[in-house]
C-alpha cells in the first residue's frame, strides 16, 4: 500500500513539473514557389512557429526581387530588395517542402535576409542574385544540400525540385 502511494505521489509530481515546463516551440520554413506569375518574388520563404527562448511569435514571408520589373533586368545588375508576400500571393503559391528549425538557426535566417535587403545597389541580377539565390542561401542555413552550379536558377520551380532530390529526408 504505503508503495503504490509512493508511485501514484512520484507520477503525480512527475506530472506535475512537466505541466510547468514551457512547451517545445519551433520555427517552420517553407520554401515557395511562383512560376510565371504577374509579381516577384518566384522563390521565397515563409516562417511561421514560436522561438524557444522568449515565446516569440514568428510570421514572416521574405523573398528576394528586383525594386522595378522592366526590360533593363534581362541586361545587367538593378536595384533589388527583399520583400514580404502578401496572403493572397502565398496561398496562389506552390508550397515545395518545409524543415522545422530552432532559435539559432532562425536567427541565422534572419540575418541572411538582412544581408541581402542591406547589399550595395544595384543587387538584382538575373542570372547572378535573384530570388533562387536567395532561397538557395536560406536552404544551406537550414542544413539542406543545394547544387550551386544548378541549371534552373532562372526556374524556381525546378530549382526547388533539385534541392529536394538532394535531400531525401524532405520526402
Amino acid at each position: 500500500m504505503l508503495r503504490g502511494l509512493r508511485l501514484i505521489l512520484l507520477s503525480l509530481l512527475v506530472f506535475c513539473a512537466g505541466a510547468s515546463l514551457p512547451a517545445r516551440a519551433d520555427v517552420v520554413v517553407s520554401f515557395y514557389s511562383h512560376d510565371f506569375g504577374d509579381r516577384f518574388p518566384h522563390a521565397f520563404i515563409v516562417m511561421k512557429g514560436r522561438l524557444d527562448a522568449s515565446g516569440e511569435a514568428v510570421d514572416a514571408s521574405y523573398g528576394f526581387t528586383a525594386t522595378s520589373v522592366s526590360p533593363a533586368i534581362l541586361f545587367g545588375s538593378v536595384k533589388g530588395h527583399v520583400e514580404s508576400s502578401n496572403p493572397d500571393y502565398i496561398a496562389k503559391s506552390d508550397r515545395q517542402f518545409s524543415v522545422t528549425v530552432d532559435d539559432a538557426t532562425h536567427a541565422r535566417l534572419v540575418a541572411k535576409v538582412r544581408e541581402w535587403s542591406e547589399r550595395k545597389q544595384p543587387s538584382y541580377n538575373l542570372g547572378k542574385r535573384n530570388c533562387v539565390h536567395f532561397v538557395m542561401e536560406l536552404a544551406e542555413i537550414v542544413g539542406l544540400k543545394v547544387n550551386r552550379n544548378s541549371k534552373y536558377f532562372k526556374k524556381p520551380r525546378s530549382f526547388l525540385g533539385e534541392v529536394r532530390a538532394l535531400n531525401p529526408q524532405l520526402g
